[in-house]
């Protein structure tokens, strides 16, 4: 049924939930697997030309992180003997990323974890995967 999966992957324990789910939906349809991770754009400040950190070093140690993260997504699949391509990207909205991509590689599911947020702190902080499910044009499996 499914031939391409996308999984995000953002190094928290839900997203090692979402990943173990999408391999697995992988291994079982036969389907190619995705995963990416996105990166925080390097905080210019327009108030003071002095950064803590040089430019150079911050997309390093982001670059480091994410190819971190996608290091487990790889593991994970190549124990479950499903092939798995990886892409770090670096965007201002995480969600936008992700659905930017999953229309790249075609996806034709999205699996994705919630911290199952409620009530005010869901309205005050966000979620990516609300945003995903709201913009979305195609299936996205939400794992808790």
């Amino acid at each position: 049924m499914f031939q391409r999966i996308l999984v995000p992957t953002d190094g928290s324990d839900i997203t090692a939930k979402a990943v173990e789910t999408a391999v697995q939906l992988a291994r079982f349809h036969g389907a190619r697997l995705f995963a990416v991770s996105v990166k925080e754009p390097f905080p210019y400040s327009a108030v003071s030309e002095m950064q803590p950190t040089p430019p150079q070093e911050f997309f390093d140690a982001q670059e480091r992180i994410a190819q971190e993260r996608l290091s487990h997504v790889v593991e994970a699949a190549k124990e479950a003997g499903v092939e798995v391509e990886t892409e770090s990207m670096e965007a201002l909205h995480a969600w936008e990323a992700i659905i930017e991509h999953a229309g790249k590689v075609h996806a034709d599911l999205l699996v994705m974890g919630s911290h199952g947020r409620k009530g005010f702190t869901a309205l005050l902080l966000g979620s990516e995967t609300q945003k995903v499910l709201s913009h979305c044009q195609f299936p996205v499996l939400v794992v808790r």
